[in-house]
């Protein structure tokens, strides 16, 4: 990792946001987000589609000889603030990035091939909550038959391909249509989790699960930290939009003082957390140990995204507590997101672990 990491954005960056931007306008508008949550298919195959086999991006991260684009975190980072800010319901960051990153750890092109193509979708079966380095859960493998039960697993119900650890060290690929996925009540509707049943079906090994895991959850948590910036910027954004336009007494009420200051405050807020996200992206895409940059992000971003989220709730006052009003999707996700492979305080115990800064 270079002494000094990147945090600005670069033209091809700024040009892959925008292109995103408005693909997610056309596809996932609010009220459409809205009422997809109503229904018994959260995920847009429609989005997905057009992330994927329109524009390219479910293999940022995959070389280009095993169908990818060959491209870095940083350029993954752009989308995941896109589909921050439209909380997006596709299964980009469990396939494209986590399921991704641990089958670039095992080193198996076949399966690569097809999650980059975008036409393959891919979930890890671990649980979102499990932090970097954590303990996971593992299922029975005998006779290269895999058994057991895994809880909280991301996107599991749009997932085609399962990667499953297993009690004998290896990480396996299980065809989703050979176990049970059954789906939990979920605080984010817009990334459903579901429990995930396996009775004797056939896996493939792909590699060790432990390093193939760890890549994974760290990669996981690195760039949620963008998609949470996405989700605290546009919160800022519609607040003050709101504040200007909303008027009390004949004058904004953005105006008053008191507003004032805490818009001020969120935006240092939201700021540090750009910071913070981009550097977490540079340092994986830098390849070197990235561990202390993700540490310090995934620390910093659950709580900043959360307080963003409120703070547009409350100065939206009563139309911000409607249904019709996309706030609450915002702090839903937000709220799920600070919990998402592990919380603040595990992401901070973490980091004075790795820089030997002992608790009082």
């Amino acid at each position: 990792m270079s002494a000094q990491p990147d945090l600005l954005y670069s033209e091809e960056e700024e040009a892959l946001r925008a292109a995103v931007r408005d693909l997610l306008a056309d596809h996932c508008d609010a009220p459409g987000v809205i009422a997809r949550t109503e229904s018994g298919t959260p995920h847009d195959a429609a989005a997905w589609k057009a992330l994927t086999e329109g524009m390219g991006l479910a293999g940022l991260l995959v070389p280009e000889e095993l169908g990818g684009q060959g491209a870095s975190h940083r350029e993954v980072a752009v989308v995941l603030e896109e589909l921050g800010r439209a909380v997006a319901p596709v299964p980009y960051l469990s396939s494209a990035v986590v399921a991704t990153e641990a089958l670039l750890a095992c080193g198996d092109g076949q399966l690569l091939g097809k999650l980059a193509s975008g036409r393959t979708v891919g979930a890890l079966a671990v649980g979102l909550h499990v932090a970097p380095g954590g303990a996971f859960r593992t299922v029975r493998v005998e006779d290269g038959r895999l058994s057991g039960e895994l809880t909280g697993i991301a996107d599991a119900v749009a997932a085609d391909v399962l990667l499953v650890p297993g009690d004998d060290g290896g990480l396996y690929a299980v065809e989703a249509g050979a176990v049970a996925v059954t789906p939990q009540v979920s605080f984010d509707l817009t990334r459903p989790l579901a429990t995930v049943t396996l009775d004797g079906a056939a896996g493939r090994r792909v590699g060790d699960a432990e390093p193939a895991v760890r890549r994974a959850l760290r990669a996981g948590a690195g760039l949620l930290a963008s998609e949470q910036f996405g989700v605290a910027e546009w919160a800022l954004t519609e607040t003050v939009r709101y504040l200007k336009e909303r008027k009390q007494f004949n004058r904004p009420v953005g105006g008053f003082q008191a507003l004032k200051h805490r818009l001020a405050q969120l935006w240092l807020e939201v700021v540090s957390l750009r910071a913070a996200a981009r550097g977490a992206a540079d340092a994986l895409a830098s390849g070197g140990d990235a561990d202390v940059v993700v540490a310090v992000a995934a620390a910093y971003a659950g709580p900043v995204a959360v307080h963003a989220a409120e703070e547009a709730l409350q100065l939206h006052a009563g139309i911000g507590m409607t249904w019709e009003h996309p706030i609450h999707l915002y702090l839903k996700r937000a709220k799920a997101d600070s919990i998402a492979f592990g919380t603040a305080g595990a992401h901070r115990e973490a980091l004075g672990e790795l820089v030997d800064l002992q608790a009082p």
